[in-house]
């Protein structure tokens, strides 16, 4: 279509060319005088006209070269620029699902790690440091000297009246009893016992007890076993009736003796 437009634009310039050059000799045949000053005039209308025609054929095919460009440059562009969008926007990467942790990991692994119990010599020493620091201190039930023989299994308290041997292995662990007496007389008034009662297992001796001349004292009852501590002192001391039983028991049965059971008796 270009090439058409330019052939006729080509055409027309020659055809005001040819018809510039033969105003002269039409004016010769129409017997007018040819003047000089008339034919310059009549040739720089005609070149007027070719430059004309000349700039607008400049014009038209600077503007279609212009389109030709400017449709060259578009999808250039455009494609051009893509590549930046997509720099700018990275496509996201697909994500990958993770495994859910089983169900019972968290529970294994907040699970703390079971506590080692206490050996006989620990639970001992424990013992005899309360019988010491907490004795009653009224010159009759004073707790002087706490020992233990571990091949016998046996603990011996001395006091300022003698001395008893506790078989350890022979007391009852559900037996263990908590009261609060008060060995006054009439003479002398003493502070307040906090006293722990434990009995034998059927058939055994809990204890043998001497006097000062380490005779045998067959007044006391060889069937169950006291423990003496000032109320005062162990009242500052916190939950030790509780700690203090758990700790005898776990002696006895270090010891040798029978664990603790649980007896259900029913509803009332």
């Amino acid at each position: 279509m270009r090439n058409e437009f330019v052939a006729v634009m080509v055409r027309r310039t020659e055809r005001v060319a040819v018809s510039a050059r033969r105003i002269p000799g039409v004016g010769r045949q129409a017997g007018a005088v040819e003047h000089p000053v008339g034919a310059l005039g009549i040739r720089a209308a005609a070149q007027l006209l070719c430059i004309s025609a000349a700039a607008a054929l400049l014009v038209s095919l600077c503007a279609c070269a212009g389109e030709t460009v400017l449709r060259g440059l578009t999808p250039q562009t455009q494609e051009a620029d893509q590549p930046a969008k997509q720099a700018d926007h990275p496509a996201k990467p697909p994500q990958v699902a993770q495994a859910a942790p089983p169900a019972n990991s968290a529970h294994r692994a907040s699970k703390p790690d079971p506590k080692a119990e206490p050996t006989q010599q620990e639970l001992f020493e424990y013992l005899r440091g309360k019988l010491l620091s907490l004795s009653p201190t009224d010159g009759f039930n004073d707790n002087l000297e706490v020992a233990f023989d571990p091949a016998t299994s046996t603990l011996s308290i001395t006091q300022p009246d003698g001395r008893c041997d506790i078989f350890l292995n022979a007391l009852d662990t559900n037996s263990a009893i908590w009261e609060v007496i008060d060995p006054s007389d009439t003479y002398h008034a003493r502070e307040e016992i906090l006293r722990l009662t434990m009995t034998s297992s059927s058939g055994k001796r809990a204890r043998t007890c001497y006097d000062n001349q380490n005779q045998v004292d067959k007044s006391l009852a060889a069937n169950r076993v006291r423990l003496l501590f000032s109320q005062n002192k162990a009242s500052a001391v916190p939950d030790f009736a509780f700690n203090m039983t758990k700790a005898i028991k776990k002696l006895v049965v270090a010891s040798g003796g029978s664990p603790e059971k649980k007896i259900y008796l029913g509803n009332p």
